[in-house]
């Protein structure tokens, strides 16, 4: 699984840290920081936080 974010689209809103704070973390500047291959043990995660970015931002790859 490969994790993609649109950095052109995010806007540090963090839902995607509650969601899955294994794989994504806002940075001492506030600004999105993730693990782009996370385990496949974190899809479920991965996929809550996909779907609850605001701008829709966050892709899984296979």
């Amino acid at each position: 699984m490969k994790v993609v974010v649109d950095l052109t689209k995010c806007q540090d809103h963090g839902q995607c840290v509650f969601a899955a704070p294994d794989v994504f973390r806002l940075d001492d500047a506030g600004h999105l920081a993730y693990v782009a291959e996370p385990d496949e043990s974190l899809r479920a995660d991965v996929e809550d936080a996909a779907d609850v970015c605001p701008l829709q931002a966050i892709t899984i790859e296979d």
